[in-house]
């Protein structure tokens, strides 16, 4: 039993020195409050060889107010990082700005292409890459369709900002259009406009809401499907917190298989890939979730083919 606690505790030293014996510092930026990198991405990168506060280091900035990035970005520039981390379209563009040296890995729910972040998704060139956590408004529109297909009117949020929000705006239309659906969006700022989001969509006859995947929502969640109760307009959103808080239903990506992905990336670059040269990723697995609960008290009824494909009612 001794030899074995003395390997275990020399392992991260044996580790350290085949790394070079550097400190790697990582710049995380992120679009919102604070929300530091979550703990399955550390547990991944230990497997890989990488302990924090040992052979990696992490310089976070978060920016409440998206007019904030472009001054985080610089700083995270100006203190020399091997590599950046980002969430959401709006920092990952503030780094692109900021840099086009330091590597750069991106998690965020549009696409990269349509946002000028990369060249295209097999080999993004520059000096990004990432994983697309989002980018499926339209399926999020279809499952919202099919468990209710009277619904006609389907509001969202949209988000101002430097990414802005044509390509999400269009692609809902097309989609809108092929389900004899007609979509609106309405600007909200932040958290706290999700009360007037669901007023003025109930007075433009909205008869149903969807929340897509943005970076500064994921904190808000309870909030969110707390107002979406208050309107009474059936809602579905993008992940299952949106549920479990008092949403209608949700359809989203596993978000267990996000962040070792993005720790394998980060690996890799660290140890000498091109960003460049790592192919931009996507989600492999999805889940639908009903509050049966909530549409009881909607007084709705759920169509059995949704019902069928749900992970958990």
């Amino acid at each position: 039993m001794r030899m074995i606690a003395g390997n275990l505790l020399v392992a991260p030293l044996v580790i350290h020195a085949e790394l070079g014996g550097k400190v790697y510092q990582i710049g995380y930026l992120r679009d919102s409050d604070v929300v530091p990198i979550p703990q399955p991405f550390w547990s991944a990168m230990r497997e890989f060889g990488w302990v924090e506060g040992q052979n990696v280091k992490v310089n976070s900035r978060y920016a409440p107010n998206a007019d904030q990035l472009p001054t985080l970005a610089a700083e995270l520039v100006r203190l020399k990082v091997d590599l950046i981390m980002t969430v959401g379209s709006r920092a990952a563009q503030a780094v692109k700005e900021a840099t086009n040296t330091i590597p750069v890995v991106f998690t965020l729910g549009d696409d990269p292409v349509e946002r000028g972040l990369v060249a295209n998704f097999a080999r993004p060139g520059g000096n990004l890459t990432g994983f697309v956590i989002g980018h499926y408004e339209e399926k999020l529109l279809e499952v919202l369709k099919e468990a209710l297909p009277r619904v006609s009117r389907v509001a969202y949020p949209v988000v101002t900002g430097p990414s802005g929000t044509m390509p999400v705006r269009r692609a809902l239309e097309l989609a809108g259009r092929a389900l004899g659906v007609a979509t609106e969006g309405i600007t909200v700022e932040g958290p706290g406009d999700f009360g007037s989001f669901y007023t003025v969509a109930l007075r433009d006859g909205a008869d149903a809401v969807m929340i897509p995947n943005i970076a500064w929502f994921a904190p808000h969640l309870e909030r969110i499907a707390a107002e979406a109760s208050r309107s009474r307009l059936p809602a579905i959103g993008f992940d299952r917190r949106f549920v479990e808080a008092g949403g209608l239903m949700s359809y989203g990506p596993i978000e267990s298989q996000r962040w070792p992905r993005l720790a394998a990336q980060v690996d890799k670059i660290l140890k000498g890939t091109k960003p460049g040269d790592l192919p931009v990723e996507l989600p492999t697995r999805f889940e639908l979730l009903i509050n049966a609960k909530v549409a009881n008290s909607l007084r709705i009824t759920i169509t059995q083919s949704i019902l069928l494909r749900a992970e958990v009612v």
